[in-house]
């Protein structure tokens, strides 16, 4: 008998004690490993993940926990061979693994780079400014997110094992939420892989992942209000899932990724023979091959202006001619298996449906050649390819093939492409091959109501696109309707989808306090040590320098105007700038202004301070005119130290007033600061 996949449960290995059911090679059908869950306490994993789990990740801040999963991320690419060999049982070429686990691992230091730029050095994160709610500015309102005292449950799909759950588990990470990893039965061989070299590395917090190999029925009577759930797979499973009593009553936080009939449009400006043409055909073929058709992103619809279809359907069958179906790891071979007898079968019965209303121009589900192996035993396909000219046809809408299969539609127009790709009912992805920005315009925003994401895709962009089938870290995953009306990924939307958004109402001291950033109106200090000769380690928020006052004279407006090349009429013609309703006479530039007022908190001498390498928000309020005279107040607002430097970064609250004491200008001073001993 092969190996009993185990579940990672409760800070233990767990094997089921029975004999488990047979896990088959997608490639020959040969025995890899058995699955079981029984015997495993799933109310004990929730009570883990939320018990030990949870405290766990709450002592890290996002930096901390971002270090911790890009160091995983290399671990684990530095033994992916392992995961590779794998793989090929699951019916995947070196391409479809790349895609899979390199995706994967790639995630994961997405994530982590993200949250080390984007997110504070502290377990809260600010969602905007703050809201002055009363008249004096002493009490505010400031909305922040807070990681959720629950754990994140995640039901993966078999066509992505380790991608699928490394997207899922990435943000829930930096979140602070703890993870329960469901895998699909059918490749949870490789995950559970990648999972015990992840258990083995020590990298992560004990409880703040857990694999759950086998089935998952009863897992959500365990869910409450503050845990979540996502879901990648069918429709028909999202709909169960959601119907659940906790899902519906205790509010589990409930986000779907489900099966959706993605289009990709090629553009009426399109001719046969230019670049863009080859790219559609290019790309089509890539989509229907790379995992041999089985991503919930590929393109099941191509839609084609129809005086364009036998070009397009010519140019499609030349490319498809070319694929070798076979072993994965069979010389030449350049598409692999389905995941599985099972899966294969579901393909053709779609496929039967599809034939109703369209017809196979190319492959022949029942005469193929295989390169490597027997076709009787291996879950093998060749790439077909449908036509459609029935546009009121409802299946080619409806019936979606998860395996290497397309289908073919022309269209009339604008308005008729749009109508026909939101026939789909919602999906992940389309995207449009056109160089015509105001035909991608019209089209965009036709497909943007029934759509998570668009790609358009010309010569321009080619070299450096990733591609219709490729959701990316940072950007969000998901789409409205059939396909299940969730989001992922998303970089920081990712993050904070595991987090609790809280509206705080309180004086400016209060939400200082709260935020670890210092909000206007809470106390300065200024105890005569100038904030530049701190280091990180001695520098707090709140502390304070004040400098000036500084007149500025009409001989520093005409040097600056001179000396810059800013001649800019306000600045050095006194009739015109006169006739100015906003200046009524020469004013000063606004960023002598800035110079000005850093000549007055600068402090000279070498010190902690190493570089100020930005500002930000910078606004100029109330003009100013000769003989003015400048203050500026200069207040440490936000201090991130860096891990993996000997220097942090400081952000300064900078305002400037006039002799009246009205606000010139408004920005932040952002510095690198080096650390003390204790930073």
């Amino acid at each position: 008998m092969s190996k009993l996949l185990e579940s990672y449960a409760a800070g233990r290995w767990h094997t089921a004690p029975d004999e488990g059911t047979p896990l088959l090679s997608a490639v020959d059908g040969s025995e890899v490993a058995r699955i079981s869950a029984t015997g495993l306490d799933l109310g004990e994993m929730v009570t883990y993940a939320r018990e030990v789990g949870g405290p766990a990740l709450a002592k890290l801040t996002f930096h901390e926990r971002a270090a911790a999963l890009k160091a995983l991320a290399l671990t684990l690419m530095s033994g992916k061979d392992e995961f590779y060999a794998l793989s090929t049982s699951t019916g995947a070429t070196k391409r479809d693994s790349g895609v899979d686990i390199d995706g994967g691992f790639g995630t994961l230091l997405s994530y982590a780079s993200k949250a080390r730029r984007e997110l504070p050095n502290d377990t809260v994160y600010l969602d905007g400014a703050f809201e002055q709610l009363g008249k004096k500015g002493t009490f505010l309102g400031q909305h922040v997110y807070t990681s959720r005292r629950g754990v994140a449950v995640q039901i993966n799909a078999f066509n992505f094992p380790v991608w699928g759950f490394l997207e899922k588990l990435a943000p829930a990470f930096i979140a602070g939420v703890p993870s329960i990893v469901k895998p699909a039965s059918q490749s949870a061989y490789l995950t559970e892989l990648v999972f015990r070299r992840i258990i083995e590395s020590g990298l992560l917090p004990e409880g703040s992942v857990q694999l759950l190999s086998g089935s998952a029925r009863g897992l959500l009577d365990h869910l409450g209000g503050q845990d979540s759930v996502a879901f990648t797979g069918s429709a028909d499973t999202a709909a169960t899932l959601r119907a659940h009593p906790n899902v519906v009553g205790e509010g589990v936080h409930f986000n779907a990724e489900a099966d959706s009939l993605n289009a990709s449009i090629l553009g009426a400006d399109v001719e046969p023979g230019s670049e863009e043409f080859d790219l559609y055909v290019k790309q089509l073929v890539t989509e229907m091959t790379v995992k041999a058709g089985q991503k919930c992103t590929a393109i099941r619809r191509a839609l084609v202006p129809s005086a364009l279809m036998d070009d397009v359907i010519a140019a499609v069958e030349a490319r498809l001619s070319r694929v070798v179906v076979g072993a994965p790891d069979a010389e030449g071979v350049t598409m692999g298996a389905l995941a599985s007898i099972e899966q294969r079968d579901e393909v053709l019965k779609s496929l039967r449906g599809l034939t109703k209303s369209a017809q196979i121009v190319f492959g022949d589900p029942e005469n193929f050649d295989v390169v490597g192996a027997d076709k009787t035993t291996g879950a093998f396909l060749p790439p077909i390819l449908l036509r459609s000219d029935d546009k009121d046809a409802t299946e080619p809408h409806d019936i979606e093939a998860f395996g290497p299969v397309s289908t073919v539609i022309g269209y009339d127009g604008t308005d008729e492409v749009i109508a026909l790709a939101a026939r789909g009912k919602g999906s992940l992805v389309a995207s449009l091959v056109t160089r015509n920005s105001a035909l991608a315009r019209d089209i965009i925003l036709g497909l943007a109501p029934f759509h998570g994401r668009v790609l358009v895709l010309n010569r321009d962009d080619a070299k450096e696109s990733t591609g219709h089938g490729s959701p990316l870290p940072v950007l969000v995953h998901g789409g409205p309707g059939r396909a299940g009306g969730g989001e992922e990924l998303g970089g920081i939307r990712g993050i904070l989808h595991h987090m609790q958004r809280t509206a705080v109402q309180a004086t400016p001291d209060i939400l200082t306090a709260v935020g670890n950033k210092w909000v206007t109106g809470s106390q300065r200090n200024d105890d005569g040590i100038h904030p530049f000769r701190k280091n990180l380690a001695q520098l707090r928020i709140g502390d304070t320098i004040v400098g000036g006052p500084r007149q500025v004279t009409l001989a520093d407006i005409d040097h600056f105007a001179e000396f810059t090349g800013d001649t800019f009429y306000a600045h050095t013609d006194p009739e015109a700038a006169a006739a100015n309703p906003l200046f009524g006479g020469i004013v000063a530039h606004g960023y002598l202004v800035v110079s000005l007022a850093a000549g007055l908190f600068v402090e000279p001498n070498p010190g902690p301070v190493l570089a100020n390498f930005g500002v930000d928000n910078l606004r100029f309020l109330t003009p100013v005119k000769a003989d003015d005279s400048l203050t500026v107040t200069l207040t440490a607002k936000l201090i991130t130290p860096r891990s993996s430097a000997d220097y942090g970064e400081v952000r300064w609250d900078a305002v400037v007033v006039n002799q009246d004491g009205d606000p010139v200008a408004t920005y932040d001073v952002l510095t690198l600061v080096a650390k003390g001993e204790d930073a």
